[in-house]
């Protein structure tokens, strides 16, 4: 190849200049270069000028490699529909474009930014396919080195990325078993409780209801169970020092009136809203003689609803942890639909009570106003696991999380995950998107959390993450387009 086929490639105006080999050992790419190899580059390569304006932009093909001679430059990336950018310098000898032609069609060859030139600039360009050749050729083991590192990190994001999201998986079963746990434990204790109340309930009716009332009394009583029943209902909800109370004062009712086991079923009556002046009644009607086996059964019948209830709070409560793990997996929905930001971040907080310190509190900063959003619900949800897992990591054992939403300027919504935290120390804080950059203890974290979350909302989503951090301040905020494909 001649220095006019190189031309066409960079998209600038060829210049009649001439490289030399002294200008090119000023540039720091080429100052160890032997003689032959600048003779190699001056052959190959064209110097190339830019008015002031774009370069090449992010996304298109990767054909050139720039080297600036002169003039200066900005490097941009496009993020939620911006251009941000990243870099801005004058420096000689910066280079550019198609930086991993040397691998070839082992990776997609474009552009990964956009380059741009601030005022009028030069540029030594070489062709993407001239600049791999010169990577091969002259650098062999660097380039074996380089490619292996490329590939060995891209390998080993992937295995630790899967590794990460088992182990937050089985963290979050965990945690999801022991929230199960304690609900169905009770509704079993509650079964096996009701089993022997319903029987005891059956041998006190035979009691009073062996002759001893007549009719009229017996459809009293009767009237009185459904009222004990409604009580329930109405019961008021006492202090601990006012249900003590109550429970002493019904105890001496029943032990004045000869009942055995008094201390036993006066907490039952009292948390069925029975009081002395409703068991006056009861003794009206059935007389001092059936007055304990009324009692006795009416105790029973209570301690049966009572226990039917927390049965069926137990149930509720599985049932709303079962709802909620499907709401986090959407593992019965399609992967790209409609979702509510909010049902999202309640399941993702139940899912993860378990991991929440009794220390820290919780704030949830709602506008439920907010419509819904097309996205990857499965995967925003592993957003929100991340930042709300690395916000009680900053805090430790107490703290307050504050989870907040809201409508972002434009055609976005945002969810704000904030903690009272340590914070995040200025000197790391442009690598906590990095894989593998990690605060933590080896063994304790992957450093692909803030990375894996930054693909999914930035890449999959077209939005943002933004962070903000002081001690005892810290807020990540996610941004997110209402419908990420209008972008």
């Amino acid at each position: 190849m001649t220095s006019t086929d190189a031309t066409t490639c960079g998209g600038g105006t060829p210049l009649p200049d001439r490289l030399t080999r002294e200008r090119l050992r000023t540039l720091f790419l080429f100052e160890k270069l032997a003689d032959g190899q600048l003779d190699w580059l001056i052959e190959h390569g064209v110097i190339e000028r830019f008015t002031a304006g774009p370069v090449y932009a992010e996304g298109d093909p990767a054909t050139c490699f720039y080297v600036l001679l002169s003039g200066a430059v900005s490097m941009s990336r496009q993020v939620h529909g911006e251009q941000l950018e990243t870099n801005r310098t004058d420096q000689i000898g910066v280079y550019a474009g198609a930086t991993q032609a040397y691998l070839g069609d082992q990776i997609r060859q474009v552009y990964p930014n956009s380059l741009r030139a601030i005022v009028d600039s030069d540029f030594l360009v070489l062709p993407a396919t001239t600049f791999a050749a010169m990577m091969r050729e002259w650098f062999p083991m660097a380039m074996h080195m380089l490619e292996g590192a490329f590939f060995g990190m891209r390998s080993q994001q992937v295995v630790v990325g899967e590794r990460e999201r088992l182990l937050a998986l089985g963290s979050l079963s965990a945690g999801l078993t022991h929230e199960l746990n304690n609900p169905a434990a009770a509704a079993v204790r509650a079964t096996s409780a009701l089993s022997q109340r319903v029987a005891g309930m059956r041998h006190k009716l035979a009691l009073i209801a062996d002759g001893r009332l007549d009719g009229s009394q017996l459809r009293q009583l009767v009237d009185l169970q459904e009222e004990a029943v409604k009580r329930i209902a109405s019961a008021p909800q006492l202090t601990p020092m006012q249900t003590s109370d109550a429970e002493d004062t019904l105890a001496d009712w029943l032990e004045e009136h000869d009942l055995a086991g008094a201390w036993d079923i006066a907490p039952t009556l009292v948390a069925g809203g029975v009081d002395p002046e409703w068991l006056e009644k009861v003794a009206d009607t059935v007389g001092g003689d059936n007055l304990e086996s009324a009692v006795r059964w009416l105790t029973y019948t209570l301690d049966t609803e009572l226990l039917m209830g927390e049965i069926d709070d137990s149930v509720t409560r599985i049932s709303g942890l079962v709802a909620a793990a499907k709401q986090y997996s959407q593992l019965d929905r399609t992967p790209y639909q409609t979702v509510d930001l909010h049902e999202l971040l309640k399941a993702t907080l139940v899912m993860m009570q378990a991991k929440i310190p009794k220390g820290v509190a919780v704030v949830k900063e709602f506008d439920r106003s907010l419509p819904k959003i097309s996205g990857y619900a499965a995967e925003l949800n592993q957003v929100w696991t991340n930042l709300i897992d690395n916000a009680l990591s900053a805090m430790g054992e107490a703290g307050t999380l504050t989870l907040r939403t809201g409508r972002e300027d434009g055609n976005c919504l945002f969810v704000e995950v904030g903690d009272t935290g340590t914070g995040i120390d200025p000197a790391i804080r442009p690598r906590i998107f990095e894989p593998f950059f990690t605060t933590k203890p080896v063994g304790e974290g992957t450093g692909l959390g803030l990375d894996i979350s930054y693909r999914i909302v930035v890449n999959k989503h077209h939005g943002d993450i933004r962070v903000s951090s002081q001690p005892g301040d810290t807020r990540f905020r996610v941004v997110l387009p209402v419908d990420p494909e209008a972008d």
